[in-house]
């Protein structure tokens, strides 16, 4: 379970990130709100996540998925442009995030 809080930590990263930047300096409420939200979720779904997670592994996996995700949502929602070597490393650090799940005990 603690692993789904830790993709639910990820997610709701991008989330509140992603809707800090369309609040405009938190000058539209909505976003703003939503940004307030995503926060909260965040930060609760780590603290559950860190129940049974060390420290040390929650939290890059929590940065990588939230690093992957807003890269992401820049790109398709902000129209962000990368060279093919940002992509690489941008894989690079997927399979990093995969490798760190794969080589812990949890």
């Amino acid at each position: 379970m603690s692993w789904i809080y830790l993709l639910i930590v990820g997610i709701f990263e991008v989330v509140w990130a992603t809707t800090k930047k369309l609040s405009n300096g938190f000058s539209v409420l909505s976003y703003s709100l939503a940004t307030l939200v995503g926060i909260a979720i965040s930060f609760g779904s780590l603290v559950l996540a860190t129940k049974n997670l060390s420290l040390s592994i929650a939290y890059p996996i929590w940065t990588g998925i939230g690093a992957v995700g807003d890269i992401i949502v820049g790109v398709v929602l902000f129209h962000d442009q990368f060279s093919a070597v940002t992509w690489i490393f941008v894989a690079m650090l997927v399979v990093s995030i995969i490798g760190i799940k794969m080589t812990t005990g949890h």
